[in-house]
């Protein structure tokens, strides 16, 4: 067994949430290594829509999901934060006792580390994009079928064909439709799920002529070599139309997966991890999880509820990591001890 590398909190996930803990956390002064199985930080920010605008993170009118992480980064960037990209947490084992837990934690890169409290933020867990059941999309996928926008770039100018009829689609059809040649929606009824005023702003552009809407399914594709050159729609009576079509965004869902998770012994409701919403501290002394992949009464799945999230749970990791020793809240506007540390006079 390697030697193991010690550290005070092992935060799993590095998205918005596990980036802002390291924050909140290194505020009082506890130590913070981080795992991510994606090659990079940000988790779903930056891997699924980091061009994408976000509106409700406060004192941002508007940031897109690339920025926001590297926002995070640099606010975090005092604390000197370690990462481990391309690795997954697999194994977790409990070392200490429910007043002073400490933990062993194995990860599939073949590293250990040992630590007083664990913080999961891995956001849904693992996820895969849900595709459609269309004969022969792997050939086209990554090359013209994409599950996510990653660079707006690679849809300016070409003829493009959005599935869905979800938050997602809806918002890409808004946010591509500027940048294409020609942009066409397709949803199996007239009836979105996503928020009124998207489905207001989408129909307006329909009824203004610079996009299609088309009710039906993707039945087939054409093209070769991997390009797209058409997509066949199937509509309710059966009748069909051929659609020239570049790009092929379909927007049917993830498939979360917990992965190793699942097996550390944390209490588990509906594939989410049950906290104090309090603490955010799980049925495992020391163990906390904040962001997407927890549940209490009243969560909501919004970026800054995992901050406050990552906010409390730190309150709480600093009783593990510094036991006995009394916490005084400190504004950091107001404290030069913490303006020191951010490097702010």
């Amino acid at each position: 067994m390697s030697e193991s590398i010690k550290t005070d909190v092992l935060i799993v996930g590095a998205g918005p949430a596990g980036l802002f803990a390291v924050f909140e956390l290194g505020l009082l002064d506890i130590r913070a290594h981080l795992v991510d199985i994606l090659p990079k930080p940000g988790g779903q920010c930056a891997e699924l829509y980091p061009e994408k605008p976000i509106y409700d993170i406060p004192g941002f009118p508007k940031i897109s999901g690339q920025e926001l992480i590297d926002s995070l980064m640099q606010q975090i960037e005092p604390f000197h934060p370690t990462f481990h990209f391309g690795e997954m947490v697999e194994t977790l084992e409990v070392l200490g006792t429910a007043e002073a837990p400490s933990f062993r934690a194995g990860t599939s890169g073949g590293q250990h580390f040992e630590c007083k409290a664990v913080i999961v933020a891995a956001g849904g867990g693992s996820f895969q994009p849900k595709k459609p059941p269309l004969p022969g999309i792997e050939a086209y996928e990554e090359k013209s079928v994409f599950y996510a926008v990653r660079k707006i770039d690679d849809f300016r100018g070409k003829h493009v064909v959005i599935v869905g009829g979800g938050d997602s689609a809806l918002d890409w059809t808004l946010n591509l439709q500027p940048v294409a040649k020609h942009l066409t929606l397709v949803h199996r009824r007239d009836d979105f799920r996503g928020a009124p005023h998207s489905v207001n702003a989408m129909r307006e552009l329909v009824a203004a002529g610079r996009m299609d809407l088309r009710i039906g399914q993707i039945s087939a594709l054409a093209g070769a070599g991997g390009e797209l050159s058409s997509v066949t729609v199937k509509d309710a009576t059966g009748g069909t139309a051929e659609i020239v079509c570049q790009r092929l965004v379909p927007f049917f869902g993830l498939t979360m997966k917990l992965g190793p998770v699942a097996s550390w012994g944390l209490n588990l409701h509906e594939n989410l991890i049950p906290v104090d919403a309090g603490t955010f501290e799980t049925n495992i002394p020391g163990v906390f999880a904040i962001g997407d992949i927890n549940h209490y009464p009243g969560k909501l799945k919004l970026i800054l509820c995992g901050f406050h999230e990552g906010a409390l749970a730190a309150q709480k990791v600093y009783h593990y990591v510094y036991p006995g020793k009394k916490l005084t809240f400190q504004y950091t506007t107001s404290s030069s001890n913490l303006q020191k540390k951010l490097g702010v006079s």
